[in-house]
């Protein structure tokens, strides 16, 4: 695992663009190697952001959209029709803008597809040994103000999962109660995470994830990238970080 880079920004408005370029540039770089890189998405407002930047920049960039992958880290259990959906916010302000194969798009089992989330994480699970490239490129992923990702919250069950792809998520301490998130094993497998943070109500789980210990009390300490684990953040969430 690779020791975390931090870069901070002015504004949520700047890190999205900064995001943004930084992985049309990854994204490019790896199909210049000849490789169909998969990505991880993330949902929240500072996503939600990121991905209209994408959108924004995508005609100016050479990739090719019909040979990249996209996954989830975690989705919510809920109707796939839902807004409350990662999937459902990333198809409206990016993946439906960009002339991506159908094929190439692999959306958590939603709760009107499959009846339970042990079932939906089961399935997702599948689809990732079938056809994921065992690692992704890059995984995007925010954090919480407790210091959780994905849907891998303080002190919960699932942060001790092994030898598992995803793992079905109950009673989260944000609604919807019910979800399905990557394992730590899974996410740690990723060449790149991007901790994608922005806003003051971050900055003491910002500050708590850079200082070390235990996972079990601020998950995002459990994460790095197998090349590169970046911090994105802004000056509000970066406030108590020493510089």
């Amino acid at each position: 695992m690779t020791a975390p880079e931090m870069v901070v920004h002015e504004d949520a408005s700047t890190l999205a663009g900064d995001v943004a370029s930084r992985l049309l540039s990854r994204i490019e770089e790896a199909q210049g190697r000849g490789e169909v890189p998969h990505i991880g998405l993330t949902g929240g407002s500072i996503a939600d952001a990121i991905h209209r930047e994408v959108a924004r920049r995508a005609t100016d960039s050479s990739v090719d959209w019909s040979r990249v992958v996209i996954w989830w880290g975690d989705e919510r259990f809920v109707p796939a029709s839902s807004p409350d959906r990662n999937a459902h916010q990333a198809r409206s302000a990016l993946l439906d803008q960009l002339p991506l194969s159908p094929d190439n798009i692999h959306e958590v089992p939603a709760a009107d597809e499959v009846a339970t989330a042990e079932e939906s994480a089961s399935a997702y699970s599948a689809t990732m040994r079938s056809v994921g490239a065992g690692s992704f490129e890059v995984l995007m992923l925010g954090v919480g103000p407790d210091g959780h990702v994905a849907s891998l919250f303080p002190g919960h069950v699932a942060l001790d999962v092994t030898d598992q792809i995803a793992v079905a998520v109950h009673d989260s301490p944000k609604p919807p109660p019910d979800r399905v998130s990557l394992t730590f094993e899974a996410i740690n497998r990723a060449k790149a995470v991007w901790f994608l943070v922005s806003g003051g109500d971050k900055t003491d789980a910002v500050a708590a994830a850079i200082d070390g210990g235990d996972r079990h009390e601020i998950p995002a300490r459990g994460v790095r990238g197998t090349s590169e684990t970046v911090w994105l953040i802004d000056e509000a969430a970066a406030s108590r970080i020493p510089r």
